[in-house]
């Protein structure tokens, strides 16, 4: 799709949030996604270094397509992750040293998720630049949002918390984005622990399941009330 009309971005848009979700429809990058998504902070800052991982190889692979034999691609395709990874590592260690800490080796493991390889192949190696960056960043965004919306649940029910350690990514001066949503709350272990984030990604998925057939469903049901207000009653 080297298109770039409202229509074709409207359709990157929409698979890399929803329809085609690397973690909700592919099922790709379970490994860093249960993982470390035990708080809203860890996972933001790994959906972010996830995306700009996906943006960055996205343009890559893009402008460097007419030139890449086919026997060789997935090789070069793969050193360029790495290249791009190596960089956001050594920033990451560098200006967010503690959160850098937290994620490990999470943050090296994003050369191996199959969800930014499979868009190099299947995308960006097919496509022009600005649809190729379009299609990692919104990739990368739906990848974050359910990074975020696993840490969120999981922090909630397992500190009874949101935002905590803000300031891992934020400074000093985000130590108040701290919500204290239930005081005294002797937390719940099994929801910070990697049984947790099986059991959050099952109630995420289940929810998009119930999403897409009440979505699939609604049309056919104005369909058919629609038809039924149009007949015409017959002639006697």
């Amino acid at each position: 799709m080297s298109d770039t009309s409202d229509t074709s971005i409207k359709y990157i848009i929409q698979q890399g949030l929803w329809s085609n979700n690397a973690a909700l429809v592919q099922i790709l990058g379970l490994c860093p996604l249960l993982g470390v998504s035990n708080t809203v902070i860890n996972g933001l800052g790994l959906g972010l270094a996830t995306t700009l991982t996906l943006i960055a190889s996205n343009m890559a692979v893009s402008i460097i397509r007419h030139w890449v034999r086919a026997e060789i691609r997935i090789p070069v395709f793969v050193m360029i992750i790495a290249s791009v990874v190596t960089v956001i590592e050594l920033v990451m260690e560098a200006y967010f040293h503690d959160l850098y800490k937290i994620l490990g080796i999470f943050i090296p493991l994003i050369v191996t998720n199959c969800a930014i390889i499979a868009r190099a192949e299947a995308y960006a190696s097919k496509n022009d630049i600005f649809p190729s960056v379009l299609d990692g960043l919104f990739m990368g965004l739906g990848f974050t949002a359910v990074l975020v919306a696993l840490g969120a649940m999981r922090e909630l029910i397992g500190f009874g918390t949101l935002f905590q350690q803000a300031h891992l990514m934020f400074g000093a001066a985000a130590e108040g984005l701290k919500i204290t949503v239930i005081d005294n709350y002797p937390g719940f272990l099994i929801a910070i622990l990697p049984p947790g984030a099986f059991i959050g990604l099952g109630f995420i998925l289940a929810i998009k399941n119930i999403i897409d057939k009440k979505l699939e469903t609604a049309p056919k049901a104005l369909d058919a009330e629609s038809a039924t207000v149009n007949v015409t009653p017959s002639k006697s």
